[in-house]
């Protein structure tokens, strides 16, 4: 079933969950699932499965009963809200098609970060100045998937824990989790490779017109299985980006391995851009890169000065919001760094370009979260640093000929891979 049929579809008051074509909220991910539970209570089940640190529940929705399983996490990552709408597309497609579930049971974990999924507040943005100026990503140790990777066990938070509990208990073939890029292509990421799975992932993107990241940054150095297809280095392998705190390889991604399954991280963009697939050679990449990486160091400069200007009139203010744009702050010297004296991952025009969404995101993101709440306190600053997020999310736009990918679209690919992942796992665990 597609988005755009999904949508409509009415509870079981008649009231339709998602009226709009637009991201869905925790609220109705969790009214949709519901009122599947209530019509299908032979093979669907809703329960809560922990709490945030806020104190906002967690929930999972299993359908059918197969001790074989595939897990599908949503929300991860705030910011990147179209793993809700899959998850509700994909539950819908698993009731419907008997031989997904013949000898499989799917859970579905409706939204990893709820407090998250509260601070972002875009569910239809009609252009990348409009989707910052309600953008949230919290630091790395707030985040459910990466806070293993930057703090000791003893230190996870409840999400995390929630987490990594429900594949304790389920035990997952596959997990899949659902994430997703502002602007730019599609790719996967997988802690184990799934021979197959590049072709099914190609020709969905073809049909849907979603270019293929074959270069992104996210998977520099790795090993591709196919086009837009990146099997993760193994833990203790070094980093290509050596400053990153947050490492793949001791997220929640490997807590599968442990019981012989594997986890698919399933990229899609919201805007997507044609020059993400470009694999001809770079002439000059490492001269590139360290242009990219002297920008990067400029524009962060830039949004550092409006912060520390600005803090002594935020005194006493704290949130996730302004940690947010601190930890993305204090990520610029060392990434810039990195890309100063580290050769090239990847030679490509496609790489380079990636490095260049990178390098223009990291603090436009900073300079968006601080700008929330410059404009909650009434700062003085918050029309220069408005200024700042529209320039540079125009040209962030034009630079990459950003063209907006209709959501049901983006729902449609993430499902389709989804779903090869699972049949290419279940056959590599046979």
């Amino acid at each position: 079933m597609g988005y755009c049929e999904l949508r409509s579809r009415a509870d079981v008051t008649g009231v339709s969950l998602l009226p709009q074509l637009r991201y869905p909220t925790v609220a109705q991910l969790v009214a949709f699932a519901r009122a599947l539970a209530l019509r299908r209570p032979a093979l669907c089940a809703l329960r809560q499965v922990g709490v945030s640190r806020a104190g906002r529940p967690i929930h999972l929705l299993s359908v059918g009963h197969a001790r074989r399983a595939v897990l599908v996490v949503a929300g991860a990552h705030a910011n990147e809200p179209t793993g809700g709408a899959t998850l509700l597309a994909l539950a819908e497609r698993v009731l419907g098609e008997r031989e997904l579930r013949s000898d499989t049971s799917w859970h579905f974990l409706l939204c990893a970060d709820p407090d998250g999924a509260s601070l972002h507040v875009t569910p239809a943005p009609r252009s990348l100045y409009e989707y910052h100026l309600g953008f949230f990503r919290p630091a790395a140790e707030e985040q459910p998937e990466w806070a293993p990777s930057v703090l000791p066990p003893d230190r996870l938070p409840p999400e995390t824990q929630a987490l990594t509990g429900v594949i304790d208990e389920l035990r997952p073939y596959l997990q899949v989790t659902l994430h997703g890029t502002d602007l730019g292509g599609s790719w996967v990421q997988l802690t184990k490779d799934l021979p197959g799975l590049a072709e099914p992932f190609a020709k969905s993107a073809a049909e849907l017109h979603i270019p293929v990241e074959t270069g992104a940054s996210d998977a520099a150095g790795w090993s591709a299985s196919g086009p837009g297809v990146h099997v993760m280095p193994s833990p203790g392998a070094g980093a290509a980006y050596p400053s990153m705190p947050d490492d793949a390889r001791h997220s929640t991604w490997y807590h599968a391995h442990r019981y012989g399954g594997l986890t698919a991280v399933v990229e899609v963009p919201m805007w997507a851009s044609d020059l993400v697939d470009d694999a001809a050679q770079h002439p000059a990449p490492a001269a590139a890169i360290r242009r990219l990486a002297r920008r990067l160091l400029r524009d962060g400069t830039e949004v550092d000065r409006v912060l520390a200007e600005a803090l002594p009139r935020l005194e006493g203010v704290d949130g996730p919001l302004l940690r947010a744009a601190r930890w993305a702050l204090e990520l610029v010297p060392g990434l810039a760094a990195d890309w100063m004296h580290t050769p090239p991952a990847d030679n490509t025009m496609a790489y380079v370009g990636s490095v260049d969404a990178f390098a223009r995101r990291l603090p436009l993101r900073a300079a968006a979260m601080l700008l929330r709440v410059l404009r909650e306190t009434d700062d003085l600053a918050a029309p220069r640093l408005d200024r700042l997020v529209a320039v540079w999310s125009d040209a962030f736009a034009e630079r990459f000929r950003a063209r907006w990918v209709p959501l049901e679209h983006q729902v449609e690919h993430q499902s389709r891979t989804v779903v090869a992942a699972a049949l290419y796992a279940r056959e590599r665990a046979a």
